[in-house]
């Protein structure tokens, strides 16, 4: 058993019943040893066996009882168990089996063993829960055994026990050279079993070692000495040491797992204490070196271990002697006196150091054999193991290798436990092949040093790592182990032009080690690789992407965000400036790594955002002398702009194009000769001698050279050009390409003209040699057209992507590049200012925005009033008042007033994250292209071949159908030129950029589109799912209701005489005024509009009772009301002077009726007592409501109002029916979204009664009501597991778990980060429409995306054919070059075509609104079914017959008619929809005065 203790911090607990029943229900739990639930700290000190429970299902027990729980520290803590002896009578009435049972039915009580002779037994306990006294009295007759040794958990039962007593051992060691050598031998000798102390001095060459002999002979430890590589001799023979049993017990216990303690000689244990201190400032093993020899040389010290990795020293000392101040102030005057020393816990920690229980060191005496060597263990995490068979194969092979003595794996805590030879092998090889075997190997941080011991038993070793089952492990541990190796960057890569080229560094990325996934973004030019930082950096992961030919850099800060600082630091002159800016840095609290280079005077430094800024850090390097600045960033989005590759191709189209066209206007004009030769051939019947005499006349026939042509030697001369300069791109990428065996467009391009190029050049060679007479033909033509029409389609592509990626451009450069950071004093006054750039804005910071100016950061207004432009960010036209409290949005524009912000976080950069996640129809697309390059050159060897047969067997149908044939040309010349001819075009006409250009240019639109529409899409996997989507999933409050109650309506129930209306409001909105319960404010809310004023009376005495109201006193409401009755009369003056000009235009105004403004002096003010709450709080304070009063409220509350009572001065005034109202536009939008064709359900936490109310408002007819956030998510995967595709809308805080769950999780608002993280579109306005326009946007893409594919595959499935000649005998024949127009031509118009969703506007409010009107109509309660919780039954709802129907709505026609003739004293807010006049809510009643 392995007892640990979990501090679980609880919320929700009110009084001593609920620390009893926590108690008692985990108490019953299998495997809790104690809980303790503390009321005044809020938590739960859990004592548990680790092999049965884990924190997670401790956790999940006490929110199961409907508490909040969270784990106050990850970590359990181990708990010491104490350990006593106890001697048994031979005359007990118990067996020994019965004596353990009887024991072990004890909470506290881990173990129970009995010795060989039954004389004795060992019962292991917590202190905490139990102690020895209580042992004793459970079992009569027992007593406390003094003789026997303490004995560690896990030493076999049949060890016989001898009398302990311990030996002093003197050596002579030789061969040491330094403190290194020492702590070699004191680490090695001191972890072995039976040693109690050593101590080594490197002036005397000696060792000074106390041992219990029973355990390890004197002469194994010589030999131990000697097999660590010293020589050891025997300086004195051993001597006892006389020590009580007792102490010796205490000796033991006080040892310390697998560290390595220079222990002092004769030191009594009994009065000693361990305590761990932390130490910042040591640099390196001179620091550690330094503080253990001088510590340690005070008397008062028996032992310290100190650890560089963990910054920590713990130390074995003597209170009598020493305190730990004393310690503490030791350690910091060790020279160089720059260590700070601090408590952890501010506690001496003694709980952090178990006795020994490791099962490497509790076997048997009788296995130790003194020729034995040293062995060690290490311990491997391995990450990527999933089963059983995972483990069965590591062992398996681990176990083979030379040295490993036994290996254990534990799949549970994904670790490896290794017993090794360090002679044979070393740890780094061992992990290593466990590497090598496809898993993720490092080394367990909490290694302190390896156990060395002589070899055990493997079997007692397995027996203590039994494998617990996989289904214990918490998933949240798994998660976090898993994340905790994986870290993510991004790289810019350019030079890509196709999905050819992504399909290939993914493909060539993925083969490499350390890489778990990578996402390359064509139209964002940028690739997202997540990799395993111990294996791969991400300036190797950029190299890797330039080999394979094109540019990458690794962009900075889309790492971790914030909390990775890039410095630029002047001024350092050596290394131990470094040193001292490292140092300095690793002391400040909130620093957690800084790495400084010399060379380029950079500084890398990562910080927790939480606790430091990046200004703190800046000051720091300042304070120590050094200048130091940021390293600028390119915020300009330059990258996407594609100006530089629109720059490379057009000038690579112009330089092809000038040596294109006069060999273009030389082959036109050879067509027009030979054309007309070929009409004189037929109508003159010139012979071919004649002919040929005519031909060879001809300027351009005219041979230079024999065989060289006017003609060929010019097209050579223009060719060269054009295929060394135009082609030059082509060629390296071509050769990247092949370099790594894969081949994308540049490789059809490059074979296509080098064929040409290569075979017309060794034509004209050959007809030189050969001193030919007649003028070969050749193919000089076609490399300069190609290169045309390539590059011109590659040019209008990056001018269309540079066209696509704008909105994303814009998006990201919106950010401000400065701030301005002001401090304030007390009352708000501006006490400094001073700008930054924005990168060292810091959380917490107050910023203020001019009028003008941008929003550096999302931020909270703490002062100030202004309109801000939001347009750029959410799409909104109309300016957005900002006043105090409201949230800002970084990008947007302030417009007319000075504000000061509080910073809430930096901005997310979501649009471009966006883009790099592929839609899965993109991601076919890429794979297709890879296939696509290979089979086209297949096809274009298989067109020659087959041209070059079918010519040879029957020669007729090249003559017919060649283009330009002539006589004069030899048949095998004829056939040479044809096959090849049909073999270039089929490269030339094939691309497969335009099948992957299809996706990305549509989802890069369709993103932009939206961002622009204030719908952020993260990507074209939501993009293309939300088109499949069958249902809508609503939360209600936030979501469907706007998330803050209203009034509804005011019954007043006194005549206007006895207290008038406008005085009870005034009552009723200053007694609230000081309320913070949201019904409160509500009330105070409605009474400051009705009374159109700002300001109201005075209260004193205020009590508030949660769950009940409130009580307290009003005065000073007179003048308010006074100057209510002003304006009032004042109104009725202007409307009667209206009403008197109107019937005689002579009549003036009497001045008499203008009042004096001054408020009388005789008024006086008088006090009200008043009560608002709930009817239980009336019968409290002794008033009664009445029967019709009563009713009332329970039809507000059946329509899911709160119903709320008033009273002034102990009489019972006014009703307040309070809701949560339904946004405007909520029902049109689940009308429209049904007429789509969708689903749409309700899913709320809130009572079935508020959600059916809700649901017949807004239309929706499945409700699931009561619904825990847990439970959303499992309610979601139900509907997923029905085959339904999901969607789900959330105000994101509550919902996130089931936003992340929902195959497209919409987040409304303008987006809480954890709605942000969680959801694949965020709706920035808090408008549902938007969640119209983005299904609707996705559905238009989608089908933008079919059609591009339709356009990529027609130049592919048409062109190919044709270009091979299948079409010969219609006359269907193409050159090269038209090949290549086609091709440049696919790529253009399915860009053009994406480009067309531009044009996308989205569905307008007021077009839906005149379609549906008149079909839009208030469900009634039988309509609606609502389900309680997570199971599929409804409540279902009132079945009303027939008759009972023809009442509802004759009453609501009756209703309809009444609906003007209200009662003059009823207020009425909520008025009906007007297309729901004619059928209001089920049962609504005339709103009328009691």
């Amino acid at each position: 058993m392995e007892a640990k203790s979990i501090v679980v911090s609880v919320e929700g607990m009110t009084c001593n019943s609920c620390v009893q029943t926590i108690e008692q229900h985990v108490g019953k739990m299998n495997g809790i040893l104690n809980v303790k639930v503390s009321l005044e700290d809020k938590n739960a000190v859990v004592i548990y066996d680790s092999k049965l429970q884990t924190p997670a299902t401790l956790q999940e027990a006490i929110y199961d009882m409907g508490f909040d729980a969270t784990l106050a520290d990850s970590n359990p803590q181990p708990v010491l168990p104490d350990t006593i002896f106890l001697a048994i009578p031979t005359q007990s009435a118990l067996t020994s089996k019965q004596i353990c049972s009887t024991l072990l039915k004890n909470k506290g009580i881990v173990d129970v063993k009995m010795s060989s002779d039954h004389k004795t037994a060992v019962v292991t306990f917590i202190s905490s829960i139990i102690n020895g006294k209580q042992i004793i009295q459970m079992i009569p007759g027992v007593n406390l055994n003094t003789s026997a040794p303490e004995v560690t958990p896990g030493t076999c039962e049949d060890s016989s026990w001898s009398q302990a007593s311990s030996v002093v051992l003197r050596l002579k060691v030789e061969g040491m050279t330094c403190h290194s050598c020492t702590s070699t031998i004191e680490g090695k000798i001191g972890k072995l079993q039976g040693i109690q102390r050593i101590k080594v001095s490197l002036d005397n060459q000696e060792a000074v070692v106390v041992y219990q002999p029973h355990l390890i002979t004197a002469e194994e430890i010589k030999h131990q000495v000697e097999a660590a590589g010293f020589t050891a001799s025997f300086k004195k023979q051993p001597r006892p040491l006389k020590l009580s049993v007792v102490d010796l017990e205490r000796l033991r216990n006080t040892q310390t797992k697998g560290s390595e303690t220079v222990r002092k000689e004769n030191l009594n244990a009994n009065d000693t204490k361990t305590v761990v201190f932390r130490i910042d400032g040591m640099h390196c093993g001179s620091c550690v070196l330094n503080i253990q020899s001088t510590i340690s040389a005070l008397p008062s010290v028996s032992s310290i271990v100190v650890s560089l990795e963990k910054k920590s020293a713990i130390i074995n000392y003597n209170p009598n002697l020493i305190s730990m101040d004393v310690l503490r102030k030791a350690i910091e005057a060790v020279s160089p006196e720059t260590f700070k020393v601090s408590l952890p816990d501010e506690c001496e920690n003694v709980a952090l150091f178990p006795t020994l229980a490791s099962p490497l060191k509790s076997f048997h005496p009788a296995l130790k054999d003194a020729s034995q060597p040293l062995t060690q263990v290490v311990v491997i995490n391995i990450e990527g193991m999933t089963c059983n068979s995972c483990v069965q194969s590591i062992e398996g092979v681990v176990s083979q290798k030379a040295g490993v003595k036994s290996i254990h794996v534990s799949l549970v805590n994904g670790n490896g436990t290794i017993e090794y030879d360090p002679l044979q092998t070393c740890p780094e090889d061992l992990r290593s092949s466990i590497e090598d075997m496809g898993f993720d190997a490092s080394f367990s941080v909490t290694n302190e040093g390896m156990f060395n011991q002589a070899q055990p038993s493997p079997k007692v070793q397995l027996e203590s790592h039994k494998t617990e089952p996989p289904s214990k492990v918490p998933p949240t541990h798994l998660a976090r182990q898993e994340t905790k190796t994986i870290s993510k960057c991004y790289v810019q890569v350019t030079g890509m032009t196709c999905a050819s080229c992504v399909a290939n560094i993914e493909r060539n990325l993925r083969r490499e080690d350390g890489i778990h996934s990578i996402l390359v973004a064509l139209m964002a030019g940028k690739a997202e690789v997540r990799y395993n930082p111990a294996v791969i950096h991400p300036s190797a992961i950029a190299e890797l992407i330039r080999e394979l030919g094109f540019g990458a850099t690794v962009v900075e800060d889309c790492g971790e965000g914030d909390g990775i600082l890039e410095l630029v630091v002047r001024g350092m002159t050596c290394a131990s400036c470094v040193h001292k800016i490292e140092s300095t840095l690793m002391k400040t609290n909130g620093v957690l790594y800084c790495s400084v280079a010399l060379a380029t005077n950079k500084a890398h430094i990562k910080y927790d955002p939480e606790i430091i800024g990046p200004r703190d850090v800046i000051q720091v390097i300042k304070d120590l002398g050094f200048t130091t600045s940021l390293v600028k960033k390119d915020r300009s989005a330059s990258h996407l702009d594609h100006k530089q590759e629109i720059r490379q191709w057009k000038r690579s189209f112009v330089v092809s194009l000038v040596f294109c066209i006069p060999v273009m206007g030389l082959m036109i004009y050879m067509m027009v000769m030979d054309n007309q030769l070929s009409d004189a051939h037929a109508h003159h019947n010139m012979s071919s001698e004649e002919m040929e005499a005519l031909h060879s006349s001809m300027v351009l026939e005219y041979q230079l050279l024999p065989g060289l042509s006017v003609m060929n030697f010019l097209s050579f001369l223009l060719c060269v050009p054009v295929q060394v300069f135009g082609g030059w791109h082509f060629y390296i990428q071509a050769y990247k390409a092949l370099k790594h065996k894969t081949a994308n467009m540049d490789v059809l391009i490059v074979l296509a003209t080098s064929i040409a190029f290569i075979y017309s050049f060794v034509i004209l060679l050959v007809a030189m040699a050969e001193k030919a007479k007649v003028n070969p033909v050749t193919f000089f033509d076609t490399p300069p057209m190609l290169f045309v029409f390539i590059s011109l389609g590659r040019w209008l592509e990056h001018v269309a992507k540079g066209k696509t990626s704008e909105a994303l451009a814009r998006l990201i450069s919106l950010q401000a590049a400065e701030a301005t950071i002001v401090t304030l004093g007390p009352d708000n006054v501006l006490l400094s200012e001073e700008q930054v750039d924005v990168e060292l804005v810091q959380r917490g910071d107050i910023v203020k925005v001019i009028p003008g100016g941008k929003f550096p950061v999302d931020g909270r207004v703490i002062e100030g009033h202004s309109m801000v432009d939001e347009s750029l960010i959410t799409g909104e036209a109309m300016p957005v008042t900002k006043k105090a409290g409201n949230t800002v949005i970084a990008g947007s524009i302030n417009q007319n007033g000075s504000l000061l912000i509080s910073v809430l976080s930096q901005i997310v950069k979501l649009v471009e994250e966006a883009q790099t996640s592929k839609a899965p129809i993109q991601q076919f697309a890429d794979k297709l292209s890879g296939y696509f390059v290979p089979s086209i050159v297949a096809v274009s060897v298989v067109t020659l071949f087959a041209w070059i047969i079918i010519g040879f067997v029957d020669f007729e149908i090249v003559e017919k159908y060649f283009l330009g044939y002539n006589k004069s040309i030899s048949a095998a010349e004829v056939i040479i030129r044809f096959a090849f001819q049909a073999s270039i075009t089929v490269l030339c006409i094939a691309c497969p950029c335009s099948l992957g250009l299809a996706t990305p240019t549509a989802v890069m639109v369709g993103t932009g589109v939206g961002a622009q529409n204030g719908i952020l899409i993260k990507g074209g996997e939501p993009l293309e799912m939300a088109h499949k989507v069958k249902v809508v999933v609503f939360d209600k409050t936030g979501t469907i209701t706007h998330g803050t109650p209203e009034v509804m309506q005011v019954k007043f129930l006194v005549e206007s005489n006895q207290l008038p209306h406008d005085k009870m409001l005034a009552i009723l909105g200053t007694a609230e005024s000081n309320s913070e319960h949201p019904l409160g404010v509500a009330i105070t809310k409605y009474c400051k509009k009705e009374l159109d004023s700002e300001a109201l009376g005075t209260c004193t005495d205020f009590q508030v009772v949660p769950g009940c109201g409130i009580s307290c006193k009003v005065t000073n409401i007179e003048a308010l009301l006074y100057r209510q009755d002003k304006m009032v009369e004042e109104n009725n003056i202007k409307n009667m002077t209206l009403v008197k000009i109107e019937e005689n235009m002579d009549e003036l105004v009497q001045p008499a009726l203008i009042i004096d403004a001054e408020l009388p002096t005789n008024m006086t003010s008088q006090t009200y007592c008043v009560l608002i709450g709930n009817r239980e709080w009336m019968n409290r304070n002794g008033l009664v409501v009445k029967n019709e009063v009563d009713k009332a409220m329970m039809e507000h509350e059946r329509r899911g109002r709160t119903a709320v009572l008033a009273a002034v001065d102990g009489v019972l005034c006014g009703l307040i029916a309070i809701a949560d109202t339904v946004k405007p536009e909520a029902e049109l939008a689940v009308y429209t979204l049904k007429s789509m064709g969708l689903e749409v359900v309700l899913m709320t936490g809130d009572n079935s009664k508020t959600a059916r109310s809700i649901a017949s408002q807004v239309g929706i007819t499945k409700v699931f009501a009561e619904v825990l956030p847990s439970h959303k998510v499992a309610k979601v995967k139900q509907l997923q597991d029905e085959g339904r595709r999901v969607a789900m809308v959330g105000d994101g805080i509550n919902d996130s778990p089931a936003l992340a769950m929902a195959n497209v999780g919409i987040a409304i608002g303008t987006g809480t980060d954890v709605a942000i993280e969680a959801a694949d579109m965020v709706l920035i306005r808090d408008d549902l429409m938007d969640v119209v326009a983005s299904i609707d946007l996705s559905r238009k893409t989608v089908k933008r995306i079919r059609i591009n594919f339709v356009f990529a595959l027609i130049y592919n499935l048409i062109g190919v054919p044709i270009a091979a000649g299948v079409f010969l005998p219609i006359g269907l024949v193409l050159q090269p070059w038209m090949g290549s127009a086609a091709m440049a031509a696919s790529s253009v118009s399915v860009v053009l075509s994406s480009l067309l969703l531009k044009m996308y506007q989205k569905p307008s409010s007021e077009k839906l609104e005149f379609r549906a009107r008149g079909q839009m109509r208030h469900k009634s309660p039988s309509e609606i079914s609502v389900h309680i919780g997570i199971d599929e039954t409804g409540t279902g709802s009132p079945k009303l017959s027939l008759m009972d129907r023809i009442i509802n709505y004759s009453r609501a026609s009756i209703n309809s008619l009444l609906s003007d003739k209200r009662s003059v004293n009823s207020i009425v807010l909520h008025e009906p929809d007007k297309h729901s006049l004619l059928v209001p809510d089920f049962g609504e009643d005339d709103d009328t005065a009691l």
